[in-house]
């Protein structure tokens, strides 16, 4: 049995896993990065260790230093969470050569199914149908150019190690290969510390449906249904739900064959998911996730089983109470991550602190979070702030859930997805259960996303503000909320307001930077991984000038008029704040 559970994570993951440990009488130690100081994870935690300076999200990913607290702690095991080192075989290894328990698959379980590529090579032993691509890396763009024409164009070029979307680029003709080949290889590189890249046929319009599983030490693999996980942007999920809405009894029973098919296969161990695309009627195996991940929780809302508990019970060799007759799927669940980031522009991330932060609350409504008023939102990590998770006894009943909760939950000072949701709640093809890949660019579109930067109060000139202050105010006996815009440079004195869900302003003042037709500026904090441009060149409206990352994604400078190049003011590796002067033009 444990006593003392170490758990190398951060964020609304490492509480979650916390929370578990306490409930089954475990002492926790967390982990931090002096980024995190002020984290709750850290003050949750029963003792709590500091591993490394910046660049923060390097210190996560430092197993030698991790395995050294963990000795230092007198721990009994470490749980990974989801991220960073979760699907690290090495990491495995290096806990079981300390005599530490890994809490997830075996190193091999996890090289033959965590690798994409290796994975792929299972599924075809396990006669499981897959999306047509390689089972060997590709080592460079000439190559991808190659399996391209062989395929057929669009073609994906994935980060064997990677999930979440990270490390995927999407090139639809020959001369996009280069460009994705490399970007492919560094958000790899930089995300999971491994730049392996394959390529798979890019299905255009398909359902994102995923298996989740759960299996003892005993031999008892269990398929616990799907989720759907359809509505993504930049290949990363914005909502997931379980039940699929279109799933029948019948394929359901397939799939999950499937899944246990393949994890029996490679003698796989504790909690997983296996991801499928769903086109045509067909469904075709896509990857192996060997952890939990961010979306479970709507699996134990409609299965009733504490996942992570059961992450645990199974790793000190407890063995699943269960059939698969036993698991019974009960009611509708949806969950919906609130990111710190801007819809309206292209879901660009916010950087900055949380002036106000309150959580809906209800029967059928769960919040899991690592943030509260006060917190900063770091550059280091991707861009969640929390899960809202409803539950209905029916699709409808959790619809109106989250319609409900969305509006009543409150956050302030960044920009977050929160009015997207409520855009996409409201979207008659979404009630409907249509979603695929691309609903965004089919049923909301740039149109629709733009939008969204309109806050839909205070009138026209309300964007000439930074916020509003609400006041009470009573008229003949009856009470009335009134919304009064406050200017930015009063707003920054009194940075803690309660703001209405549908707008969410700056974190801080708009930069003073020169915005002139003759530069260019960074649209928000982050380092520059590229420069496309040099000195001369002529640029066109549109045209990609610099590669600027932040919360482990890329997002692309353009230029918004044209002009020759007369100076480029920063390079690669250089952290840029939001609206600093990039790239200067002779207009």
């Amino acid at each position: 049995m444990f006593n003392r559970v170490l758990v190398a994570n951060r964020g609304e993951i490492a509480l979650r896993v916390m929370r578990a440990c306490r409930e089954l009488g475990f002492w926790t130690v967390a982990v931090y990065s002096e980024a995190d100081r002020d984290s709750l994870h850290v003050h949750y935690a029963d003792e709590a260790f500091l591993i490394g300076p910046p660049p923060a999200v390097d210190s996560y990913l430092r197993i030698d230093t991790i395995i050294a607290v963990a000795r230092q702690a007198h721990v009994d095991a470490i749980h990974p969470g989801y991220g960073f080192l979760a699907e690290n075989a090495a990491f495995a290894r290096a806990c079981v050569a300390a005599g530490i328990v890994f809490i997830g698959p075996s190193a091999t379980a996890m090289e033959r199914m965590g690798s994409k590529i290796a994975a792929r090579r299972e599924a075809t032993h396990a006669n499981v149908p897959l999306v047509p691509g390689t089972t060997a890396p590709v080592t460079s763009a000439e190559a991808a150019r190659l399996l391209g024409e062989q395929f057929g164009y669009p073609i994906a070029l994935k980060a064997a190690s990677g999930g979440g979307g990270r490390g995927l680029k999407v090139a639809h003709a020959p001369g996009e290969v280069e460009e994705a080949f490399q970007s492919s290889r560094r958000e790899a590189a930089a995300y999971f510390k491994d730049d392996t890249v394959y390529v798979e046929k890019y299905l255009m319009n398909p359902r994102h449906i995923e298996i989740q599983i759960l299996a003892d030490q005993h031999g008892t693999v269990l398929a616990l249904g799907e989720r759907d996980c359809s509505v993504q942007r930049r290949h990363q999920k914005l909502l997931e739900e379980a039940p699929s809405p279109v799933m029948t009894p019948e394929v359901r029973t397939s799939m999950q064959a499937a899944a246990v098919r393949l994890c029996e296969q490679v003698g796989y161990v504790g909690a997983g998911t296996l991801e499928f695309l769903w086109s045509d009627g067909q469904f075709y195996f896509l990857e192996m996730n060997t952890r939990i991940q961010v979306e479970h929780t709507v699996t134990e809302a409609i299965t009733g089983l504490d996942l992570v508990k059961w992450q645990l019970r199974i790793a000190q060799g407890e063995p699943l109470p269960y059939t698969q007759h036993d698991i019974v799927l009960r009611g509708h669940a949806i969950e919906c991550r609130i990111n710190a980031e801007d819809p309206a522009a292209n879901f660009a991330p916010s950087l900055g602190t949380l002036a106000s932060y309150a959580e809906p609350h209800g029967l059928g409504v769960r919040v899991d979070t690592g943030f509260k008023a006060g917190s900063t939102i770091p550059q280091f990590y991707d861009s969640l702030i929390a899960k809202l998770i409803t539950w209905g006894s029916d699709r409808p009943e959790a619809l109106a859930r989250m319609v409900r909760a969305l509006s009543d939950f409150e956050i302030s000072g960044v920009k977050t997805t929160i009015p997207f949701h409520q855009l996409l709640l409201r979207n008659p093809a979404f009630v409907r259960g249509e979603a695929t890949v691309r609903f965004i660019e089919d049923h909301i579109g740039e149109a629709g996303l733009h939008a969204l930067a309109t806050p839909p109060i205070m009138g026209d000139d309300f964007d000439e503000f930074n916020g509003a202050r609400r006041f009470a105010v009573e008229v003949n006996g009856k009470r009335f909320t009134v919304r009064v815009a406050v200017p930015e440079d009063l707003l920054a004195n009194d940075a803690v307001q309660r703001q209405p869900a549908s707008y969410v302003p700056h974190a801080a003042k708009r930069s003073k930077a020169p915005t002139a037709p003759g530069t260019l500026v960074a649209p928000l904090q982050g380092t520059v991984v590229t420069i496309r441009v040099a000195p001369g060149d002529m640029l066109q409206v549109g045209q990609v000038v610099a590669v600027v990352e932040a919360m482990k994604m890329e997002n692309e400078v353009v230029a918004t008029h044209a002009g020759r190049v007369k100076a480029v003011l920063v390079q690669p590796g250089q952290s840029v704040q939001a609206g600093m002067s990039l790239v200067t033009l002779e207009v």
